[in-house]
C-alpha cells in the first residue's frame, strides 16, 4: 500500500465538512440541503444530499432536509420519531397529496448555522 492510498474508510474531504455541518445542528433545529452548502461556501443541494445519502447514517441525518419541509421518503417515521423527542416544530399536512404525516415547521425549526468558528468565515 502506498502512502498516497487512503484507508477504505476514509471520507473525501466535502463529506467530512458536510457531515460536520449536521452534527453542528442543534436539536429541535433542521438545515436544508441548501442551507448547508451556502453554510460551507461550496457544493449545492444535490452535493449535500449525495453525501447525506451515502454517509449520513451516522450523523443526525434528519436534521438536514428538503426546504419544503417534508420528511425524508422511506425514512419518515423514522425522523417523525427524532423531530418528536427533540421537540422540532411540526405542522401538518396542507394537501391530501402530502399524505397523513406532518412536515417540519421551516419558519420555526430551520436553523441559521450560529456562528461560524474553528475555521470557517
Amino acid at each position: 500500500m502506498s502512502e498516497e492510498s487512503l484507508p477504505a474508510d476514509a471520507l473525501p474531504e466535502y463529506a467530512e465538512r458536510v457531515l460536520d455541518v449536521a452534527e453542528r445542528i442543534p436539536p429541535g433545529h433542521v438545515m436544508t440541503y441548501g442551507d448547508v452548502a451556502e453554510w460551507l461556501e461550496e457544493g449545492g443541494p444535490r452535493q449535500v444530499g449525495r453525501v447525506m445519502a451515502l454517509y449520513g447514517g451516522a450523523v443526525p441525518w434528519w436534521r438536514v432536509i428538503r426546504a419544503d419541509g417534508v420528511l425524508l421518503p422511506g425514512h419518515e417515521l423514522e425522523a417523525l420519531d427524532h423531530y418528536r423527542d427533540e421537540g422540532t416544530p411540526l405542522r401538518q399536512a396542507g394537501h391530501a397529496s402530502e399524505g397523513h404525516l406532518p412536515r417540519v415547521d421551516m419558519k420555526r425549526a430551520r436553523w441559521d448555522g450560529g456562528e461560524r468558528t474553528e475555521g470557517h468565515t
